[in-house]
């Protein structure tokens, strides 16, 4: 029969690999590129807003309210 604390100590061991792994992965240099392109997506976006708002009104112009 399996004792709840080996069984704790199994989650545990497990877990902290986990965060391991993950930490690891994270700070990749193989992942810079992606994390750098995820970075400039909200500076993208609002640009993209502004020249949205632009072509808005001007094709708005000729319909009726």
């Amino acid at each position: 029969m399996i004792d709840v604390n080996d069984l704790r100590i199994t989650v545990t061991v497990l877990s902290f690999a986990l965060f391991m792994w993950l930490a690891v992965h994270t700070w990749s240099q193989r992942r810079r590129p992606e994390y750098e392109a995820a970075a400039r997506l909200p500076f993208l976006d609002s640009l993209n807003d502004e020249g949205a708002d632009d072509s808005q009104d001007q094709q708005g112009k000729g319909r009726a309210p």
